[in-house]
């Protein structure tokens, strides 16, 4: 008895790494989500032009940038509706973020939308709308959800026509109807006006790095 016990110990120890092993094989994009960084290069993607290519990069599965001059990074396809989903990182004093229907030139913080991402809690005097989670210069985050830097963070944009909503690790921090705000800031930010153009990344400064890009038309 205490043999067959033993042998069965065994087994278990032994299956247990395979079982681990097929859990990690299932990473990948859910349901109806297609990936838009391979994980190897930057493939699909393209450095607005007058950017550094070389600033930007694509290791261990990581996409990333390391200093400033690089403009944005801009899928070559672009998107109307859909819903987004990216992990980012920030070390300290870190500044980057997520543009949206953005043409490839020009600014997408103004001829699209910009999704701040920042460390909030090592700058001063921040407005508002310069948060981490804004629609940078246009619409405040209704909470603070950032994690520290050097903590992965997690975005889900939804973009469906006007209708913009922004999850920070599980907390909604926009639900704005870009209509809203056309009045006010469609002067300086044409992009609002916008109803499809590239998802881009910025290049600000320091090493920013982005994994899990996946991206669902709606």
């Amino acid at each position: 008895m205490l043999r067959r016990s033993l042998i069965l110990l065994v087994l278990i120890a032994v299956g247990a790494p395979a079982v681990r092993s097929a859990d990690d094989k299932k990473e990948g994009p859910p349901a109806g989500f297609e990936s838009l960084f391979n994980g190897k290069d930057l493939t699909g993607w393209k450095v607005q032009p007058g950017g550094k290519m070389q600033v930007w990069g694509a290791e261990n599965g990581l996409l990333y940038v390391n200093g400033s001059g690089g403009a944005w990074l801009m899928t070559e396809k672009e998107y109307g509706d859909y819903e987004l989903h990216v992990e980012w990182k920030v070390p300290i004093k870190g500044n980057s973020g997520v543009g949206l229907r953005a043409p490839m030139t020009g600014d997408p913080a103004y001829q699209g939308m910009e999704i701040q991402i920042l460390d909030d809690a090592n700058y001063k005097n921040l407005r508002p709308t310069q948060y981490t989670g804004s629609i940078y210069d246009v619409v405040a985050p209704s909470k603070n959800a950032t994690k520290p830097a050097g903590e992965w963070n997690k975005y889900v944009i939804t973009a469906k026509g006007p209708k913009i909503t922004i999850e920070l690790n599980g907390t909604k921090v926009i639900d704005a109807n870009l209509d809203d705000y056309k009045a006010e800031h469609g002067k300086k930010h044409p992009g609002l006006l916008r109803d499809k153009g590239h998802i881009g990344l910025q290049s600000h400064d320091g090493r920013v790095e982005f994994k899990n890009i996946y991206i669902k038309p709606l």
